[in-house]
């Protein structure tokens, strides 16, 4: 099972783009807002190696993966969406 999180802002339009493909797929994940936390955007920062947005992060098990922009062959072949 996948754990997806997505940190964005809320005037990101690629943002909302990421969450309404991954809504009309029926995929579950959460939304982490990194204009509001500080300790999120530095892990933002961590994970992606920039402060652009949005960052998708998928943990699988014991592997972790990370989308950066709406890529949607990327995140189609990360949760075998065909």
């Amino acid at each position: 099972m996948n754990k997806i999180t997505i940190y964005s802002t809320p005037t990101c339009p690629y943002c909302e783009m990421v969450k309404r493909y991954l809504d009309d797929k029926k995929i579950t994940y959460t939304v982490v807002d990194v204009s509001q936390n500080e300790e999120a955007a530095q892990k933002l920062q961590d994970i992606s190696g920039q402060l652009g947005v949005p960052v998708i992060q998928v943990n699988d098990k014991d592997k972790e993966q990370v989308v950066v922009g709406f890529d949607k062959d990327k995140i189609d072949q990360i949760l075998g969406i065909k």
